[in-house]
């Protein structure tokens, strides 16, 4: 959330601590250091503030069941202290403790969720009139309608996707220096989207930030699919009106050493015949490096799972290995990339924790990647790890086209918008006849990771 602030640091304040942390990063990538430095921090912690601790609401139950837990009323919304993530909490932060000077940059800290100790268990949403005002756009649904219905689990929703597709675009145009197209469009059926791309930039070949808020009456097709999953649905008259919303992130860099990162977070919301709501959130991270980096994949894996164990210690090894298993590219016989977290259908332990759950994930995605691209911006790179690149983007488009579920859904939904769906596929891709690299090589060292996922914390 970009625009939130602690303890009464100032805009002026921000922007101060954001162009020294951003000059002290590149400073260090200019000198060498950014590798040394960087991947030494990685397992780091520190304390901020004094009378401040990790923010955590315990571990709960894990249960995770098809369309039946997830019938019960949304519960109420939780008040409290602001709370902090992205590129807002690394620089107040950095205003308040002052540790841009002498503490290693990027250290486990950087970019965690903060909130003062005495009011831990309760996070304050904010005014949706003063949030939206960090946007890149106006939210989809119209501010006053928002305002009217902020304690509804589709306006907190919504409300959490803008902000994460605010803040991640922000922190890409930082390391980048390019600017990001901000496309809205509308959906006839009802809804809309904002997409945010940027192409041909310094650092990156395309960046894609979508976010989209679609209603109406679930097609056959996407019930179907719906269904296959244990989904029990029943509709009046044929019909099954439903919400979906969500956000969603690719990331092809140019350089071959700087890895693809890709994101997700969603709610899904179907009325019943006898006016019933069936919800369910789903989403994840996943990473998919070009070549192996053992401290690369400690850092994005542990991130991760720090979310995951706030709110249960299954979450992380549960949902590793489903994003293992969904990002499988089964007629090559092997995984996109080293992966993350993946997770579907999540209507439990209740509508409110599992929101909970699904924020702090999606207030990782910058401290999981940004850190990463910092330490290989200026990592030299040869022709050879180019077509490398080009080959890996290859199987990155299969498996997007033939197995993704987001684009199944997305292309059996009426009214949806092609060129927000195949956001996804990078510019440029290489499909080389019977293709296989030499044992001993590192593109083979790649290889035999994808062919056999690891355990990576």
């Amino acid at each position: 959330m970009a625009n939130i602030v602690f303890c009464s640091i100032n805009k002026t304040a921000q922007t101060t601590s954001r162009r020294c942390l951003l000059s002290h990063l590149k400073g260090l990538v200019s000198t060498g250091e950014s590798h040394s430095r960087l991947s030494s921090t990685y397992s780091q912690s520190l304390t901020l503030l004094a009378g401040t601790r990790w923010f955590s609401r315990g571990t709960g139950v894990r249960f995770m069941s098809h369309g039946t837990a997830g019938r019960a009323a949304a519960g109420g919304s939780r008040r409290g202290a602001l709370a902090l993530s992205g590129a807002a909490a690394v620089t107040a932060a950095a205003a308040v403790a002052g540790f841009l000077a002498n503490a290693s940059h990027f250290q486990r800290a950087e970019m965690a969720t903060k909130i003062p100790q005495a009011a831990e268990e309760k996070e304050q949403e904010g005014d949706i009139l003063e949030r939206c005002r960090g946007l890149m756009s106006p939210p989809v649904t119209d501010v006053g309608v928002l305002q009217k219905m902020k304690g509804e689990m589709r306006a907190r929703m919504e409300m959490l996707i803008m902000e994460t597709q605010a803040d991640f675009c922000k922190a890409l145009q930082e390391v980048d220096g390019g600017t990001f197209k901000v496309d809205r469009w509308e959906r006839k059926e009802g809804g809309g989207g904002i997409s945010c791309v940027m192409q041909d930039g310094k650092v990156f070949e395309k960046a894609g930030v979508n976010v989209s808020v679609v209603f109406g009456n679930l097609t056959e097709e996407a019930a179907r699919q719906m269904r296959s999953r244990g989904k029990v649905l029943k509709g009046k008259d044929g019909k099954l009106p439903f919400c979906a919303m969500g956000v969603s992130s690719v990331i092809h860099p140019k350089n071959p050493h700087i890895p693809t990162v890709h994101f997700n977070y969603r709610y899904f919301e179907i009325e019943e015949e006898d006016g019933s709501k069936q919800w369910w959130f789903g989403g994840g991270t996943d990473l998919t490096p070009i070549y192996v980096n053992k401290e690369d994949a400690f850092h994005f894996h542990n991130t991760l799972k720090e979310a995951c164990d706030k709110h249960h210690p299954q979450y992380y090894r549960d949902f590793k290995k489903w994003c293992d298993r969904y990002f499988y590219i089964r007629h090559r016989g092997e995984t996109r990339g080293i992966g993350g977290i993946f997770f579907d259908d999540l209507d439990a332990p209740s509508q409110e924790e599992a929101f909970s759950f699904v924020k702090s994930c999606a207030h990782t995605v910058v401290p999981c990647y940004l850190p990463i691209v910092y330490k290989h911006l200026k990592d030299p790179f040869t022709a050879e790890e180019k077509d490398w690149q080009q080959v890996r983007r290859g199987r990155y488009v299969e498996f997007n086209l033939v197995y993704d579920r987001g684009v199944k859904f997305g292309l059996a939904t009426p009214g949806s918008r092609i060129e927000s769906i195949l956001m996804s596929l990078p510019l440029t891709a290489r499909w080389e006849y019977m293709h296989e690299p030499a044992k001993g090589t590192l593109e083979a060292e790649m290889l035999e990771v994808l062919r056999n996922p690891k355990e990576w914390v």
